[in-house]
């Protein structure tokens, strides 16, 4: 059986959410008060209504408990109307309510109202390419969550002809390569790390480290 997801809000990033899983084969239904971008969704979505999604009776007709995945999307333009639905969702039942929010004080009260988990799109993209920008080595990093932070970054020219084996990062910098993108036959080609294998400067190392010790990443292995 198919994944069903809901998702209520069709700004930039409901649209793309919603039409990223529906390609990955999602069973998703739309809402939106404007028909405009409801039409423009019933492309490609299972479903695609419009109305308030802060209306209590027409969104329980969505029957979001049946569902596997509830996002709400709601964007700047209805602050208080994102927490409003996140509150009826979860009083409806669902059971994974993902919801957007735009600052630190909405991420909060999501949390207090029911959201099982919140995004904030905007601060994540500036994260992300701040990390690019501060160093010319990082291509993206990727937090997991807790900890844990994911970071893929040119191979230093210190490491340039080492293997993992020699370069030692593990026991000296408490960083696991969990992937080598290698240029191989014209295309690039991920794989898993050979200890033995030596590096070249066109490789790209995934890594994974301690949040606080991503930052400067790339300094320490050069």
């Amino acid at each position: 059986m198919k994944t069903q997801a809901l998702i209520l809000g069709l700004g930039q990033f409901g649209m793309s959410t919603a039409r990223a899983l529906a390609q990955r084969g999602v069973e998703v239904m739309v809402v939106d008060q404007d028909d405009r971008l409801v039409q423009q969704a019933a492309a490609w979505a299972g479903e695609a209504v419009a109305f308030d999604a802060a209306d209590e009776a027409a969104l329980a007709r969505t029957a979001p408990a049946d569902r596997d995945l509830c996002i709400v999307a709601i964007g700047d333009e209805s602050r208080d109307g994102s927490i409003v639905v996140t509150a009826l969702l979860r009083q409806m039942g669902a059971k994974k309510i993902i919801a957007r929010a735009n600052d630190t004080i909405h991420e909060r009260i999501l949390r207090l109202v029911g959201a099982h988990e919140v995004v904030n799109p905007e601060r994540a993209f500036g994260e992300r390419l701040a990390a690019r920008l501060a160093d010319a080595n990082v291509i993206d990093q990727v937090p997991l969550g807790g900890d844990l932070v994911i970071t893929e970054l040119q191979v230093p020219k210190a490491l340039v002809g080492k293997s993992l084996a020699e370069a030692g990062l593990p026991s000296k910098l408490g960083v696991t390569v969990v992937a080598v993108r290698r240029f191989v036959e014209g295309r690039v080609r991920a794989e898993l790390p050979d200890p033995s294998t030596p590096l070249s400067e066109k490789d790209v190392l995934v890594v994974a480290t301690a949040e606080s010790d991503a930052a400067d990443l790339a300094s320490k292995l050069s």
